[in-house]
């Protein structure tokens, strides 16, 4: 597993030539499989990386998240770099911008879904009975009802009576760390549901 480490890069004063140089040895050795270049080149773009997750996605966990993704995908995927398309940092943005989207997409679906599970509680009509929104509903019900109680709660806090993160933790009196914690790992858990529904009976 990826963790975080300091960003460290060559001397300022390193002329772009070398810089350049030292980029084409990383590149050489992530497409060798050489554990030790690929730290280097954690070491010299994951904050890169992370920054720009972080300024897209505006949520410091998902950042984490895409930021892991893009390391494990150019790691899994370095049979297809091509360095006569481009250096190895413009490949690296490349991998996190798609991960940035995918992030991005996945969020609007889970949203989409909470939002139509939302509105069909609240509704009476014929039209808003239909089978597929009835079975939006009742997943989302079914996998909040498996969460743990705390992640269930702050959930149920964020989606139906609309709080801020820092308005349930008041509420609640929990950390706000332990709210995000709770969120975060609730939301994965939903999202398991909500993308590849289990069968009926199954565990989440």
């Amino acid at each position: 597993m990826i963790t975080n480490t300091r960003l460290t890069t060559p001397a300022a004063s390193t002329a772009p030539a070398e810089e350049t140089r030292y980029e084409e040895e990383l590149a050489r050795g992530l497409v060798a499989a050489d554990e030790e270049a690929f730290a280097a080149i954690y070491r010299r773009w994951g904050s890169l990386v992370h920054t720009m997750a972080t300024r897209l996605l505006g949520d410091t966990y998902e950042a984490e998240d895409v930021t892991q993704q893009v390391f494990l995908g150019a790691w899994h995927g370095r049979g297809g770099f091509r360095p006569e398309r481009g250096p190895l940092g413009a490949w690296l943005v490349g991998i996190t911008r798609r991960k940035i989207v995918d992030a991005l997409a996945a969020r609007t679906r889970r949203l989409t879904l909470i939002d139509s599970a939302g509105r069909a509680a609240d509704t009476t009509g014929p039209d808003e009975a239909a089978p597929d929104r009835v079975l939006d509903r009742v997943l989302l019900v079914d996998a909040l009802a498996r969460l743990p109680r705390h992640q269930r709660e702050v959930l149920c806090m964020a989606f139906y009576e609309d709080l801020t993160q820092a308005q349930i933790a008041e509420r609640t009196g929990m950390p706000l760390g332990t709210v995000k914690s709770h969120a975060r790992r609730g939301l994965h858990r939903l999202r398991l549901v909500i993308e590849q529904p289990p069968v009926l009976g199954a565990d989440l």
